[in-house]
């Protein structure tokens, strides 16, 4: 990859990496940090990985930097949601929005990072599975069930 080809791919990448970190992880700051680490590593071996790869290279970098960091942290301070809070119906898309992200977080991280990938990123099973490090088939099983959960939690809070 030549160095026009490496600030290409910040240019194209950056903000949607930042916005997968960001949303996994939920605080700005790391994500930034992990972004940046993601793009430093993909410098360092920017001779062994082609343009067309960087995107699927910077992704993976991005989550196994994002699973050390929980790893790490995962002791660290918990705060609990409450659903109580969103008990009535939401009137504006960005109470939506802010429903959806609660309900995210409360799923366990595995799961979380999948339908942030496959359905916030666009990234198909088998570019999910290089990714994570999952088989094919653990990813749609394990998306499967992500997905079922996603929708009990949503359930929670939009009560009919």
């Amino acid at each position: 990859m030549t160095e026009k080809e490496y600030n290409d791919c910040v240019d194209l990448y950056a903000d949607r990496l930042y916005r997968f970190v960001v949303k996994n992880l939920g605080q700005e700051e790391t994500a930034r940090d992990l972004v940046q680490v993601s793009f430093e590593r993909l410098w360092q071996h920017r001779k062994e990985v082609a343009f067309a790869k960087a995107k699927s290279y910077l992704f993976t970098i991005a989550y196994h930097a994002m699973i050390d960091h929980l790893r790490v942290n995962r002791f660290r301070h918990h705060v609990p949601l409450h659903p109580e809070a969103f008990v009535q119906q939401p009137r504006t898309e960005w109470e939506v929005k802010h429903i959806v992200e609660k309900a995210l977080n409360e799923l366990d991280q595995t799961q979380k990072m999948l339908i942030m990938l496959k359905d916030y990123e666009g990234y198909r099973y088998e570019e999910i599975a290089q990714i994570t490090g999952l088989s094919l088939a653990q990813v749609k099983v394990y998306l499967h069930r992500a997905r079922k959960s996603l929708k009990q939690v949503l359930e929670k809070y939009f009560v009919s």
